[in-house]
Order: C-alpha cells, then structure tokens, then sequence
C-alpha cells in the first residue's frame, strides 16, 4: 500500500458512511486489502490496478460511491474515520512497520 495522506483517511471515511453501520468494518478491510493488491500488481507489472488503482487508500475507496464531505464534527464521520485509523494502525502492526513519518 503507499503511503497514506489525510485525503485517503478522508475517502475511505467517506466510503463507510454509505454502508449501514454492521457492514462498515468489512468494507473497510476490503478497501485497505485492495491498495495493498494494487501496490503489489503495480510494483510488478508497472501499470495500474485494474480494479484497485494505483496501490492508494483514495484510488481503492473510490470503487465504492463515496458520501460527500462532512464536517469534522460529524459524529458518524468521525465514528467512520476512527476505524479507518484502527484498521491503519493494525495492518502497521500485521506488516511490522513502523507508521511512515
């Protein structure tokens, strides 16, 4: 997966506000294991992923129709970008990497 920016936090957080509550933490999981698919298919083939873009959070979330922009204040926003940041936090931990600085 590359290196994750705030708007790919942003676009995954966006992505689960549009799925029932039940239904977020897989999606989630889902969009973080296609950018690590598409990481992996464009550092071997040289090309992007067809189905997953370019190995970013943003390009994988945005297979899924996003809601618009919240305000930070929004507490279902903020419930989706906690576990969005959770599930960062895991796979930092599942790969033994240090979070990038």
């Amino acid at each position: 997966m590359r290196p994750v920016l705030p708007g790919d936090v942003s676009a995954v957080a966006r992505a689960l506000l549009m799925v029932p509550p039940p239904e977020r933490p897989a999606l989630c999981r889902r969009i973080f294991g296609g950018a690590v698919e598409a990481a992996a298919h464009c550092r071997l083939i040289g090309r992007l992923h067809p189905r997953w873009g370019d190995g970013s959070l943003n390009a994988a979330a945005r297979r899924y129709v996003l809601a618009d922009e919240p305000f930070l204040d929004d507490p279902h926003y903020l419930q989706c970008t906690r576990l969005v940041l959770r599930e960062l936090a895991a796979a930092h931990e599942r790969s033994g990497e240090a979070p990038a600085r």
